[in-house]
């Protein structure tokens, strides 16, 4: 059994990725109705939250179905980010997670995110200090390094674990990479060998598909998998892992009346969360991903984009249902595009 504090999440959890844009409630809703065992908000920024600026108290809404959730914070400021701590801490999480791993521009190279990988001290003073003030577990995301030459996660997931950590992720990229190149997960093995590591280690990037999960989970030794972009459009997967983890045999992939099914269930819950305006406007990312490999579905995407109207969409959305209904889908999940978390 794989536990976070006292936080049990089976015998070998599968995560929701925290993604900027994406990994809002609505999209939640759908990933734990699909097989998803603990998800995150999207990384919250710390001066947003001290600051109470509006987008950012927005994601730390969450709901009793989601549980166990984490709220994942962001920021280069250690005060700043334990006051964020205490004000994400304090909305009732399971655990408050800390982004180390976000290698855009505009976060990394102003010092949070991935930046902190270049300055380990200060990653651990500020860690510290967030340990001490949540009174719910802490976790961490991070990637392997800055670049190819200064790879140092084994440093960094020990420094981690002695201040209080109590789960590290880790994508197992270096910043410099971005989301490009493939992920190099036997650097995640080298952190599972550590003698002194005892905490869970979950493993992160290129996961999409049954059989990939189920090869490195056995080759890499990790307590977990966390799954981001392949869940975008597709949050089959989850179920789809599970199913092949206990049978070795993998599900046929969903009908285009399930594809339809889950995209309404999407877009009704945005338009709950944020309104019919905002919501319509949100769900427009989505429907790409959701028909993904579906021949000629270009008019219907067009249109889906253009209305304003929930109940034209609701019709559009019944009409691919009834034109694809009979077309075998593909068994694709989203591309592996980049999204940032």
């Amino acid at each position: 059994m794989v536990k976070i504090g006292n936080i049990e999440l089976g015998e070998f959890p599968l995560l929701l990725a925290p993604m900027e844009d994406v990994s809002d409630p609505p999209f939640r809703a759908v990933c734990k109705a699909n097989g998803v065992d603990m998800m995150y908000t999207e990384f919250i920024s710390a001066e947003g939250l001290i600051r109470d600026a509006a987008k950012s108290i927005q994601k730390l809404d969450i709901f009793e179905y989601e549980r166990p959730i984490g709220i994942q914070i962001f920021g280069d400021k250690v005060e700043v980010m334990r006051e964020a701590a205490a004000i994400a801490d304090s909305v009732n999480p399971q655990l408050v997670d800390i982004n180390y791993g976000c290698p855009v521009k505009n976060v990394a190279c102003k010092g949070a995110g991935a930046g902190l990988l270049r300055d380990l001290p200060k990653m651990q003073k500020m860690t510290e200090e967030i340990v001490k003030i949540c009174k719910r577990p802490v976790t961490v995301k991070t990637r392997l390094g800055w670049d190819f030459e200064t790879i140092n996660i084994l440093e960094a997931a020990k420094r981690l674990q002695d201040v209080g950590v109590q789960a590290l992720t880790i994508h197992a990229r270096t910043r410099s990479q971005l989301y490009k190149g493939e992920a190099d997960w036997s650097w995640i093995a080298k952190v599972k060998e550590l003698p002194d590591i005892h905490i869970p280690i979950f493993g992160n990037g290129d996961i999409d598909s049954p059989e990939k999960a189920w090869e490195y989970r056995n080759r890499y030794g990790v307590d977990g998998i966390m799954i981001g972009r392949a869940a975008i459009g597709y949050p089959w997967i989850f179920n789809e892992v599970k199913h092949y983890f206990k049978t070795k045999e993998k599900l046929p992939p969903p009908t285009m009346l399930q594809r339809v099914d889950v995209c309404k269930q999407h877009f009704e819950f945005s338009l709950q969360w944020k309104g019919e305006k905002l919501g319509i406007f949100e769900m427009r990312r989505h429907y790409s991903n959701y028909f993904r490999g579906v021949p000629d579905f270009k008019p219907f995407r067009t249109r889906l984009v253009e209305s304003v109207n929930p109940a034209e969409i609701r019709e559009i959305l019944d009409e691919v249902a009834q034109k694809y209904q009979f077309v075998q889908t593909e068994d694709v999940p989203a591309e592996m595009g980049e999204v940032n978390y």
